[in-house]
């Protein structure tokens, strides 16, 4: 008798309630090893790809693509036994069951799996009446062929619809493909597929808007990004200054390290001076790299800097960390960031490269743009944003030069960081930007 076992959405990281499906690695008849990966989710802090911890071969995929479920929610069934479908059950011998409670085996997680997924199968205890199996159970006399795999989406499109709904549609034969929802980010309901079961057609809106607009609902790392703003902005005192530099000569020493042996094949950029010049500054100003507790009404200060920098990817902000920069070298630096920008760039962050930052710096000069006030990241009480580069007239001795110049603005928490403490830190900052000679007197 084949032997099923349900794999549930694991947690991923801390306080991971839910996660949307963004692709599976297998289908309905495959045969999977133990490890292998299975689906690739999205939580609220990066994409994952999850292993299962069994062999087996799978029967049922419960969820697909483009869905958002709940932590511990069976995602998958695989059958761990398929060799045993292939012996006939006797024709007319009823599914035993026990009289007391029917005992489970559990197999312990993988390391990270947030869930147990459990045996299914169960055995009846000595000396029990056979009788029909509960209908709740989840064995039950497995077919000897695997199952069809699911139909594809129609040209990738994936309708918004909660299982439940998706059961409904299935048993009234409604194709949800053909369906608009009616509730917020056009998520299809009950409503809708009884309807359309009736004949009804499904009125979401007495304006005719046609194409020109559409809804993208809210979930992943931009729901995670928007309410972390949401929380940093109304809970820190935000206090924002500006500074105007004029880094000519980090420009030029940039050119040297280009030419020099040490720095052959390494990308080194205004962000990379910027990321030392931050470690080197903080040394001098140990309350721009310290957090307030709220729960503990305490200042914690922290003798390690973990650089976060902010990067624009496909799947909204993130802000992946460079553990321990203050004990990197200008060239580790700037190698850590190429693999972190890499990283980022190809989804593949994954959570706990982004938690437990200490300090952020967002470029936002990438972009054009001079200056901003940027938010601080929950947990940390400073954020540093570069400005871009520009040809500007500036005075030099007296004389009006065309000279390299960027805008630096730092918000901080003014609970942890006072404004005289802010600015030393910014000029500090600054003067290691418009001279790295100064890193010498540090």
């Amino acid at each position: 008798m084949p032997t099923y076992k349900q794999f549930p959405l694991a947690d991923t990281a801390e306080g991971l309630t839910e996660a949307d499906i963004l692709s599976w690695h297998v289908k309905p008849g495959d045969t999977v090893t133990v490890n292998q990966i299975v689906v690739e989710i999205e939580t609220a802090k990066a994409a994952v790809e999850l292993p299962i911890p069994w062999a087996g071969v799978v029967t049922e995929l419960h969820v697909e693509p483009g869905q958002t479920v709940e932590v511990g929610t069976p995602i998958l069934t695989i059958d761990v036994d398929p060799g045993g479908a292939a012996a006939p059950a006797p024709a007319a011998a009823p599914a035993p069951a026990a009289s007391a409670p029917a005992e489970e085996e559990e197999m312990k997680p993988l390391v990270g799996y947030g869930s147990k997924a459990v045996v299914t199968q169960r055995r009846a205890r000595k000396g029990a009446a056979p009788a029909a199996a509960p209908a709740a159970a989840v064995t039950a006399p497995a077919p000897v062929a695997p199952a069809a795999p699911a139909p594809a989406p129609r040209g990738g499109y994936v309708p918004l619809a909660k299982p439940p709904v998706r059961k409904l549609a299935k048993d009234l034969g409604v194709d949800l493909h053909a369906l608009t929802g009616s509730a917020e980010g056009g998520v299809i309901t009950r409503d809708d597929v009884e309807r359309a079961a009736n004949g009804t057609p499904v009125v979401t809106s007495t304006v005719d808007s046609g194409s020109r607009e559409r809804r993208v609902p809210v979930k992943g790392v931009r729901k995670m990004t928007a309410a972390a703003m949401v929380q940093s902005a109304y809970t820190a005192p935000h206090v924002t200054e500006f500074l105007t530099i004029d880094v000519t000569p980090m420009m030029e020493f940039r050119e040297k390290l280009k030419k020099s042996r040490e720095f052959a094949g390494i990308k080194v950029t205004p962000l990379t001076f910027a990321a030392k010049a931050v470690c080197l500054a903080a040394k001098r100003t140990p309350d721009i790299n310290a957090v307030w507790d709220e729960a503990a009404q305490e200042i914690v200060y922290k003798d390690y800097v973990h650089l976060g920098i902010a990067a624009a990817t496909p799947r909204g902000l993130i802000v992946p960390k460079i553990r321990d920069a203050d004990s990197m070298s200008l060239k580790e630096l700037a190698e850590s960031l190429t693999q972190l920008t890499e990283t980022a760039r190809a989804g593949k962050t994954t959570p706990a490269d982004m938690a437990n930052g200490t300090f952020t710096i967002s470029n936002i000069g990438v972009f054009g743009i001079d200056t901003g006030t940027p938010i601080i990241n929950p947990g940390e009480s400073a954020i540093l944003a570069l400005g871009s580069i520009r040809d500007t007239p500036w005075v030099v001795d007296g004389q009006v030069q065309v000279r390299k110049v960027m805008q630096l603005s730092l918000s901080f928490d003014h609970r942890v960081i006072d404004g005289q403490q802010g600015s030393e830190f910014l000029a500090d900052v600054g003067a290691l930007l418009a001279d790295p000679a100064m890193a010498m007197t540090y």
